[in-house]
């Protein structure tokens, strides 16, 4: 990351941290010894990070109770709440957490057997969207004190928390901004539904005008 030609850009993000970066390589020199598989076969080794990637994101085995339908079920008694409504709703949410967690164990024996699979596209998927789904509820029980956030905005180093998947936050207003970036690591949202629609469900994959054409070929913008 420190060699010559490598330039690396940190991406502010919503939160004021800077976790994502775009990283330019500029006649960057790469010795023959750090060369990872065959010449030309760079896509199938992308591959099988991302696929790690996304497993290590929506796959990881937590303990009941823990992560988003943790923090939740603490602020529900933290602020006593009572209304049966909102009960209802926290209760989905921690049954869909549940699923998730229960799925992801099964998940994680079949990966002890060989190389991830399409289930961690799925499972990528479904706690992205299940996250911010949960955190966005926990706004809604914050009221009028959703609109405060005591972070601030300013660019700052991640404190990253791995372990409790907080990332360092412990409040909600920063646990539903930094959920925004779930649905977008690892892979968007969108492609996770392309990748499981094509290699779990068996369906058309879209139309590929540039399959079969060199990425120095391919028009950008």
């Amino acid at each position: 990351m420190e060699g010559e030609g490598v330039e690396v850009r940190p991406l502010r993000q919503i939160t004021g941290e800077a976790e994502f970066n775009e990283v330019y390589f500029t006649d960057a020199p790469v010795p023959k010894e750090n060369l990872i598989g065959d010449v030309g076969d760079g896509w199938r080794v992308s591959l099988t990070i991302l696929m790690n990637e996304r497993v290590a994101i929506g796959g990881n085995v937590r303990e009941r109770g823990t992560g988003a339908p943790g923090h939740l079920v603490q602020l529900w008694k933290d602020r006593n709440l009572t209304d049966p409504v909102q009960r209802d709703k926290l209760l989905e949410l921690w049954i869909e957490q549940e699923t998730v967690r229960l799925t992801n164990i099964r998940a994680a024996e079949s990966r002890e057997k060989g190389t991830p699979g399409p289930e961690g596209s799925t499972s990528k998927l479904y706690e992205a969207e299940i996250n911010k789904s949960s955190y966005a509820f926990g706004m809604e029980l914050l009221g009028y004190e959703a609109l405060l956030y005591p972070r601030g905005y300013e660019l700052t180093q991640p404190d990253l928390d791995l372990d409790n998947e907080t990332f360092g936050f412990a409040d909600t207003q920063s646990l539903f901004l930094r959920s925004r970036a779930n649905s977008i690591e690892g892979g968007t949202s969108e492609i996770m539904k392309n990748i499981i629609a094509e290699r779990v469900l068996g369906l058309p994959s879209e139309p590929k005008l540039d399959k079969d054409k060199a990425w120095r070929d391919i028009p950008r913008s």
